[in-house]
């Protein structure tokens, strides 16, 4: 454990019970939501790499416009 997060975790435990699971709660959402958004992201990798090379085949052939967004 880190030492910043030690040190958060030591003035967490001062904080009344109801603060305290509070915080714990919102942690582990926190926790959980990011490996989930992990997990999409790897699972998406090809596809958006298929993606990416189908936009640049498209713009090297010129069938793409420069977006002007005043314009929208």
């Amino acid at each position: 454990m880190t030492q910043l997060l030690e040190k958060a975790f030591t003035e967490a435990s001062a904080l009344p019970d109801l603060q305290q699971n509070i915080l714990a709660k919102w942690i582990i959402d926190e926790i959980l939501t990011e490996k989930k958004w992990d997990k999409l992201f790897s699972e998406s990798e090809d596809m958006l790499s298929d993606l990416a090379n189908e936009a640049l085949n498209e713009y090297k052939q010129g069938k793409t416009k420069i977006l002007e967004p005043d314009k929208l």
